[in-house]
């Protein structure tokens, strides 16, 4: 898969690309990403917050407003979930004409084990009221996007709420959320793409009608044009990355293989529904054949492994993989482009040298 000319790439991208990170492909080995590893994406300045202090306070359209702290929230009955979450914006590089934001090759994104409370039962516990249709979570990092001062703020569907796996994590991999990963406090929505589990939360606010904030209203969204409203980005689209065989050459990360028997393992996953296959090809796409998917201990919500065996013979050779869900969505071959770079899951490609 190309990736778009360089030049293009500003200094301004360069600072964000600095600020956020993507997970290195060789991490794709771990069934859970170490929290080092783990791809982050922070919109503003992260906030320093001082848990003593620090409530959540859950209101609005709701028969018991109340105001938890983080002991109140882990005296609760804890859940814990290993859950897959990737970038709206993840392969955004690859899309041409070139669009400005985040430079996503192909890495943004990371399986971690996140524990805290269930949304739905803090819900339960308020109180509900006839007429609330979402509920809106509210950050505490602050800045400007799009023009428009903001604090970082995203709402999500009741329904999906009351009867998904959604939860406030306080902890992950077993240990208190690092600043950057949103302590004290985070939503995370298993099976949504990154954006919507809001960091560093400071209120749940239950509403009577939709949520008309920047993130919500402009912000991802799949739009061709400025002035149209586009459609809202939600469930992750099915996708299957490999570990790139051999050693890489420093600077261009050109792979180099040995000819005989090589194993080509990988993760796939798909937010919409459980993947059910996944095919590699050794030339470009012209011919595939299925690989060996491994288990889902791991749970509903996480990545699932896959390996295939290839017989590698002298010469240049493009690998690629592409993964389906039982829903009868497949990765498409080549990518399409958005305003945004949003949702660009074709196929990766890997260019590897094998020698004799």
């Amino acid at each position: 898969m190309a990736i778009a000319d360089t030049s293009e790439i500003t200094l301004a991208e360069l600072q964000l690309s600095g600020r956020n990170h993507s997970i290195p492909l060789e991490a794709l080995r771990h069934d859970i990403t170490p929290i080092g590893l783990h791809y982050l994406l922070t919109h503003f300045d992260i906030p320093y917050v001082d848990a003593a202090s620090w409530r959540l306070e859950v209101g609005g359209l709701v028969e018991r407003p109340v105001s938890l702290s983080l002991d109140d929230l882990r005296a609760r009955p804890a859940v814990e979930v290993a859950v897959t979450m990737e970038c709206a914006g993840n392969g955004r590089a690859h899309i041409e004409p070139h669009v400005f934001s985040q430079p996503w090759l192909l890495e943004a994104v990371g399986t971690a084990r996140w524990r805290g409370v269930s949304v739905a039962s803090v819900l339960e516990d308020a109180g509900v009221r006839d007429g609330a249709i979402e509920a809106l979570f509210t950050g505490l990092d602050r800045g400007i996007d799009g023009g428009e001062e903001q604090v970082y703020e995203r709402s999500l569907p009741l329904d999906e709420l009351l009867r998904g796996d959604a939860l406030l994590a306080y902890e992950v991999n077993g240990q208190p959320l690092p600043p950057q990963h949103g302590y004290p406090l985070r939503l995370v929505v298993p099976g949504w793409y990154g954006m919507t589990s809001v960091k560093w939360l400071s209120r749940i606010t239950v509403r009577e009608e939709p949520f008309d904030g920047y993130q919500m209203r402009h912000a991802y969204r799949v739009r061709y044009e400025e002035d149209e409203p586009g459609l809202p980005i939600t469930t992750m689209a099915p996708r299957s990355l490999m570990v790139p065989p051999g050693i890489p050459e420093f600077r261009s990360r050109e792979r180099l293989v040995q000819a005989g028997a090589c194993e080509i393992v990988g993760r796939a996953w798909s937010g919409g529904a459980e993947v059910v296959g996944v095919d590699v090809s050794v030339d470009g796409g012209e011919t595939w054949a299925p690989a060996e998917l491994g288990d889902a201990s791991l749970g509903r919500w996480a990545w699932r492994s896959w390996r295939f065996s290839w017989n590698a013979e002298p010469g240049e050779h493009e690998l690629c993989c592409r993964a389906r869900d039982a829903a009868g969505n497949e990765q498409p071959l080549e990518p399409s482009w958005n305003l945004g770079g949003y949702l660009n899951n074709a196929v990766q490609r890997v260019g590897v040298t094998v020698s004799a």
